[in-house]
């Protein structure tokens, strides 16, 4: 049976830290890193408000001007990180994205942003009705927390890498 070859861009190595030591260095001395790890709780924030009032719109059949605005605040919020999300990783990884360290969340990102931005073109055409509108902004959350959670396990792996990119050993 032939194995397959992923490209060497698209995955690092087994056993290969997320970061090189100048990728580690050039991550600690951008601020973007900093815009990053503020912009990555605001936004879940955004989201879990953004999550109850859909739900509650869903559930009853009321506030649908605040469940919709808040969909368009989430996706905004979206747009912010992704946009500055994508400068973090030129200046740590030299690429815009799909830096090899994060090539699958990158991947999925796309599909996040696909699923908010059919959201608003639908809003702002009229293509969905205000239950289809809720339905599809359930959609791009549910795609939403699977890419949270890739950038959270990446968060770990990172942490668990010491500086010479060994998995140091937790008491």
């Amino acid at each position: 049976m032939e194995t397959q070859q992923m490209h060497p861009d698209r995955q690092r190595p087994p056993g290969r830290p997320l970061y090189t030591p100048d990728e580690r260095v050039r991550r600690d001395a951008t601020v973007w890193t900093l815009v990053q790890g503020i912009l990555a709780p605001v936004q879940f924030l955004v989201f879990l408000v953004s999550l109850g009032l859909v739900l509650r719109f869903l559930a009853t059949g009321d506030g649908q001007t605040a469940a919709t605005v808040s969909v368009v605040v989430k996706t905004l919020t979206l747009y912010t990180i992704m946009i500055t999300g994508c400068i973090w990783e030129k200046v740590v990884f030299g690429r815009y994205l799909f830096a090899p360290a994060f090539y699958w969340e990158d991947v999925f990102s796309m599909l996040v942003l696909a699923l908010h931005t059919a959201y608003l073109v639908a809003l702002f055409t009229g293509t969905l009705d205000a239950r289809g509108l809720a339905w599809l902004a359930l959609a791009a959350y549910a795609t939403y927390v699977v890419n949270a959670g890739q950038f959270i396990y990446k968060l770990r792996m990172a942490r668990l890498q010491g500086p010479s990119g060994t998995v140091a050993v937790q008491a």
